[in-house]
């Protein structure tokens, strides 16, 4: 207990002395006046808003009007808690007040994601204009057009120097990316807030390259759907002012989920079959069988060989793990969004943003493997539609404590509440890619 005091006390000092740092010296931009702009976008939509998603663009916007020190805020919320809707009005009040904002995600497909979602978000606004990767709509009182482009890897070259040269001279008001953002030859002089979604993807420096784009100093914020309890953000993120979004909007549906034991797989895989037969969608989660990317990789293969070899010759079957190069992954993901797979053998890499509404059925092999926030994340792979969804666990000997953390998947829906267990069961894991213990 003494050595892990001074551990925490030491990373505490570090962490508060880094953003005694940041913000000496440092002038922000003061966001004013958005506000009419604001009303008229949320009045737009076709849902009303949570009052988690009221109070969290609350904060942030009180952050953005006082300007000094830049806000540097954490905004985190359940998959499906509407982070997105609260992200955007924060880029619109930017807009609005006449500068420029910037989200990146960590693939393209979340930024194709991002970019159609925005566009739907703002598709009530007055008379938009679309072309390839680019969007312009009205909003009252403002009477220019806000434009929001898309920039990934694979954006045409003339259409990326066109999205550059506009970025360059401050008529793009929102740009969505990947890392593509932060290469050289992109400038935003006027970048005034800067979003990163999935913390976990992005390093420290890859955020603060973002941030440099500028000639002002941007606010950040940083969106996570991995809710971390607040003991323990407090200590992690000390250098950021933490939002949570701890409600979901109306008619999210609870996803049913069993834990099975090893004899139940052949009724398992009956269960799949049949949801595919009524025309969904489903993911099998492949375990880490050790701690390394090419037994992760094999292990996959070899299920992905026998799913569809001898458990469903007649189903079309996709495979998705972290060795194969990005186009691959992306070209996989996209078939299996436009519906040309019904199942995706899959390792871990998915529990990071694919939205597919037809998808009903998470089977989860090795359960026992996972951690409760990690499950809980696979879990809202599904249920994003109108169908009913499941989530079955597969699991062949868990320990005591895995059958601990087995039930309280099947009785817990909510995700703050799982990692409050999660971190009473097997402490802080594993947050930021090196192990702690």
């Amino acid at each position: 207990r003494r050595l892990a005091f001074d551990e925490l006390v030491t990373l505490q000092l570090a962490v508060l002395s880094r953003r005694d740092e940041q913000q000496q010296d440092i002038n922000g931009v003061p966001i004013h006046g958005g506000g009419e702009v604001l009303d008229g976008f949320l009045g737009s939509l076709p849902f009303d808003l949570t009052g988690a998603q009221k109070r969290c663009i609350g904060e942030i916007l009180g952050d953005m009007e006082r300007g000094t020190p830049p806000m540097n805020r954490l905004l985190q919320g359940e998959v499906g808690s509407g982070k997105t809707v609260v992200a955007l009005a924060a880029l619109l009040a930017v807009a609005a007040a006449g500068y420029q904002g910037a989200m990146m995600v960590p693939t393209e497909l979340l930024a194709e994601q991002h970019f159609q979602t925005v566009t739907r978000l703002l598709s009530g606004l007055a008379s938009p204009v679309k072309e390839d990767n680019l969007v312009s709509f009205y909003v009252e009182p403002l009477a220019r057009p806000i434009a929001v482009g898309l920039l990934t890897g694979s954006t045409k070259a003339a259409r990326k120097r066109e999205l550059t040269k506009m970025a360059a001279a401050g008529s793009l008001d929102i740009l969505i990316g990947t890392q593509a953002l932060i290469q050289t030859g992109v400038s935003l002089p006027r970048l005034a807030l800067a979003v990163a979604d999935e913390q976990h993807r992005f390093g420290v420096l890859q955020r603060s390259a973002l941030r440099q784009k500028s000639q002002e100093t941007p606010h950040t914020l940083i969106m996570s759907a991995t809710p971390i309890p607040r003991t323990l953000s407090l200590t992690l993120f000390g250098d950021l002012d933490i939002s949570s979004l701890d409600e979901l909007p109306a008619g999210r549906q609870e996803i049913s989920t069993r834990w099975l034991p090893p004899e139940r797989r052949r009724a398992a895989y009956g269960f799949v079959r049949k949801e595919v037969q009524a025309g969904r969608q489903g993911f099998i989660i492949c375990p880490l069988v050790e701690e390394s990317e090419s037994i992760e990789t094999k292990a996959a293969t070899e299920e992905y060989q026998r799913l569809s070899q001898d458990v469903f010759p007649e189903l079309r079957l996709g495979l998705l793990h972290g060795r194969m190069p990005s186009k691959e992954k992306d070209r996989v993901m996209r078939q299996f969004r436009d519906g040309e797979l019904d199942l995706l053998i899959s390792t871990p890499v998915v529990e990071v943003g694919i939205d597919v509404a037809n998808a009903t059925v998470m089977m989860i092999e090795g359960a026992d493997r996972f951690g409760l926030a990690q499950l809980h994340q696979f879990r809202g792979r599904v249920g994003r539609g109108e169908h009913k969804s499941y989530c079955i666990l597969l699991s062949d000997s868990p320990s005591e404590v895995a059958q601990e953390r087995l039930s309280a998947l099947e009785r817990i829906h909510d995700g703050f509440k799982l990692a409050e267990v999660d971190l009473e069961l097997r402490g802080p894991g594993d947050f930021f890619g090196t192990r702690q213990s």
